[in-house]
């Protein structure tokens, strides 16, 4: 047994990080036969075909139809339904007309509610939204079914409320928080949301004050599958990823959960996001947090769920939810410095720690990971040279983004291999275990106190001064007692390993490689016992290559992997010019019969420019021919001055369909106030420690957008100072420039599809214009305000 147990140890590393990411969600999917107090995959996935049939943003055709759909869907069950409307402004200034879908289940007592949610508008332009959120939706449909199917009757009341208008600003639960009575009563949110189409769903709170309530309530539900950790929550709290639940947690102070899944970025807000594509295994991830949590949250006191500590907590195989208090965070960290010292003392009073080894053991450990960082990064900045299609995918993970991630894992697996190759002794292990474990002690260190919920770290210390306890025991511990010490280093950091470049982008890839030689510097009590480190080492060098390859051969464009790419029609009535503009990086086939990159212009069209997630600014524009686009209409009702503050009532209204109007400032104009439905921005506080208000505190030129429905005008009333004179950049957009009755646009190819983040498709009119200075004017004694015109930069 002994001459194989290199072989099995490796094999059981390898089977434990096989079983890691295998038991983190079901691998069952519950059919159309399954009992109908029961949640089914199936039936769920039936409700996401339906919603997403067609993209239905807000303002779109399929809109209606598919609120239509969950409306009655909602009726079929017995509830009654209501639709609210209104308008919504929020902290960005990003303005919609939701219509939320709103229904409730009447609980026994009165007590606090219990909301589950989820949005029903895709993203514009070209998703089909059936992640994002039509697996929400569907989740909480079949849900709610299954639960009805029971004949329970639940303690709380149930509110289901299905936002609209997320992808544009929140605009939906905005609405809902500022406007609906439900909205008074609710003690507890869960939020299903998506940002891919695949993988784990994860789970993060959402709250104003301290985890440790909210975590224990979440513990006691007993979700069968739970993946959450309080490092992806400090992390995500650092992101600008707010979801619905941000708006209730900030708006209402009200707690909730985030149900979310993210693999297979690369779908996120595209044309790919539909229901063939949807993992139904995260499907049924999420029917597993619903039932569970719906049960329990909605016969459990909500009055209070604010606590007054922290708590660390992460899931693991087996032991599922694993919490403990921040108050254990120093001690733990106290206790395994003070048993590091003294293990080091012990080793070297019974011979077995060599300090000329730990020094050496330093330096291949931090050559390691020397190495591995730096070539990994410049690895990555090597492959954008060579595939720059890449830059086309706006949200950094590529079509073949697990490909690189195995790679440079591998990469990272060889050279560990092949530096602790040249130290070929197996008696100098506890020397060579001292490197690692201070290495993660700083890291544990450095978490207690800038990243707390990071600290559970020290576990993997923990079980490492262990394995170092037992090498300085026995001169040849048992294999198999040294993998059972490692796995939970093991079921720790494998899932952050993998999934950091999804979350983030394949530009931290490199995170990966270095996490990788952290795992392995905690294994080095199985691998340094190891006799063929060198051919392994090979191995996976050699498999590195295979994996560059395999990249390779994935990095073209395909029906299956299309290429993102924009066209925009820009009328400037400023200029009585037009240009063609792209975002692309990189012209195709489709963009070359608009765009010659050796007449591009781009530069000039990028002041004050439309305004994407990703900051993108035109990277081609020509110039095009003049069509009769119609132009919006700009009037205004009232102009008068009271005191010395100016009151003016504007309103832009289109001559033409349209889904968007953006509206700027020439300079950062801080209006006194501004109205649109007597709905207007809050003021929030910005991680610089600053208060800013859309309107009144700006901090740039954009000073709102406008998502229109039913081509409804825009009518602003704004108060200012009556000798200043607002000027303004008006750009008015429709998403039909595929259709426009001016253009004769071909469809795309079958390898192409619309660049996601961006206007895209679009018939865009640039307009500026200014109001006049406010005049007096005297008949007979009297004074009489004129009412101003709005003057505009052309003639009409």
């Amino acid at each position: 047994m002994r001459k194989f147990s290199s072989l099995l140890t490796f094999l059981l590393i390898i089977i434990s990080l096989i079983y890691t990411f295998y038991s983190s969600k079901p691998q069952r999917i519950t059919d159309l036969d399954t009992p109908k107090q029961e949640f089914s995959t199936l039936r769920a996935l039936e409700h996401v075909k339906n919603i997403a049939k067609e993209c239905h943003y807000l303002g779109s055709a399929a809109h209606e139809e598919t609120k239509t759909y969950i409306i009655n869907e909602l009726k079929k069950m017995g509830l009654q339904p209501e639709v609210q409307k209104g308008t919504s402004v929020s902290k960005t200034g990003r303005i919609s007309n939701p219509q939320n879908i709103i229904a409730k289940i009447k609980g026994s007592d009165n007590t606090k509610s219990l909301v589950l949610m989820s949005h029903y508008d895709s993203s514009p332009h070209s998703s089909y939204g059936a992640s994002d959120a039509g697996s929400g939706v569907a989740t909480i449909l079949e849900g709610i079914r299954a639960y009805l199917a029971t004949n329970k009757v639940p303690r709380n009341d149930i509110i289901i409320c299905i936002t609209d208008g997320e992808e544009l600003g929140l605009n939906g639960a905005d609405l809902f928080i500022k406007k609906h009575p439900l909205a008074k009563n609710v003690g507890l949110a869960l939020n299903f949301e998506a940002r891919g189409s695949g993988g784990n769903s994860y789970m993060l709170i959402e709250t104003n004050g301290k985890n440790g309530k909210m975590i224990s309530e979440f513990s006691k539900a007993g979700a069968s599958y739970p993946v959450t950790n309080s490092l992806a929550y400090s992390i995500y709290k650092m992101l600008p990823n707010d979801t619905d639940l941000t708006v209730f947690r900030e708006q209402g102070d009200i707690e909730g959960f985030n149900f979310a899944f993210i693999d297979d970025h690369f779908d996120y807000h595209t044309a790919n996001d539909t229901w063939q594509n949807l993992d139904q295994n995260t499907l049924q991830h999420q029917g597993s947090y619903l039932m569970p949590l719906l049960s329990y949250f909605s016969q459990v006191d909500l009055t209070n769920l604010k606590s007054d500590r922290d708590y660390i907590y992460f899931n693991a195989p087996v032991f599922n939810l694993i919490k403990y208090p921040f108050s254990w965070i120093f001690v733990l960290l106290g206790i395994a410095i003070f048993l590091f010292i003294g293990l080091i003392f012990y080793g070297k009073i019974t011979y077995r720690i060599d300090f000329p080894a730990v020094f050496k053991g330093f330096g291949l450990f931090l050559l390691v990971l020397s190495i591995t960082g730096l070539l990994s990064f410049g690895m990555w900045q090597l492959i954008k040279l060579v595939y720059p299609q890449y830059k086309e995918i706006q949200h950094g993970f590529t079509y073949n983004g697990y490909v690189y991630i195995s790679a440079f894992i591998l990469f990272a697996v060889a050279v560990c291999f092949k530096v602790y190759a040249k130290f070929k002794t197996p008696v100098k292990t506890p020397s060579l275990m001292i490197a690692p474990l201070f290495i993660w002690l700083v890291v544990s260190t450095m978490s207690a106190v800038y990243l707390k919920g990071a600290s559970y770290f020290i576990i993997i210390v923990f079980f490492g001064l262990i394995s170092l306890f037992v090498l300085i025991r026995q001169k040849r511990p048992n294999p198999f007692l040294m993998v059972v010490l490692a796995v939970p280093s093991i079921f720790i950091l494998s899932p952050f390993i993998a999934t950091f470049p999804v979350a983030l982008g394949l530009k931290i890839i490199f995170i990966s490689s270095i996490l990788s030689v952290l795992l392995f510097g905690a294994l080095l009590p199985v691998f340094s016992f190891y006799k063929r480190k060198n051919l392994l080492g090979n191995l996976a060098l050699l498999f590195t290559l295979v994996f560059l390859i395999i990249a390779h051969f994935k990095s073209d464009f395909t029906e299956e992997r299309q290429k993102p790419n924009s066209l925009v029609y820009v009328l400037d009535i400023d200029q009585n010019k037009a240009v063609w503009a792209s975002y692309d990086n990189i012209l195709d086939s489709w963009t070359e019969n608009y765009i010659n990159p050796e007449e591009n212009i781009a530069e000039a069209y990028n002041a004050n420019t439309l305004q994407s997630k990703y900051g993108r600014a035109f990277t081609y524009a020509n110039q095009a021919p003049l069509k009769k686009v119609p132009q919006p209409r700009l009037d205004i009702s009232k102009d008068t001055i009271i005191g010395d503050q100016r009151h003016l009532d504007l309103c832009i209204a289109p001559q033409r369909d349209i889904q968007r109007i953006d509206l700027y400032t020439k300079t950062l104009f801080n209006f006194d106030a501004l109205h649109i439905d007597d709905e207007t921005a809050l003021d929030f506080n910005y991680s610089d420690n600053n208060t800013y208000n859309a309107f009144t505190k700006r901090w740039s030129q954009n000073l709102l957008t406008y998502f229109v429905s039913k081509n409804k005008p825009l009518e602003l009333r704004m108060r200012f100072h009556k000798d200043s004179l607002p000027e303004f950049i008006l750009y008015e957009s429709s998403y039909d420039l595929l259709k426009n009755e001016h253009f004769s646009i071909p469809t795309r190819e079958k390898d192409m599809m619309p660049k996601p983040f961006i206007l895209n498709d679009a018939v865009v009119i640039k307009k500026s214009f200014a109001i006049e200075k406010y005049k007096e004017i005297k008949v007979d004694n009297a004074v009489i305000d004129s009412v101003s015109p709005v003057q505009t930069t052309t003639n009409e």
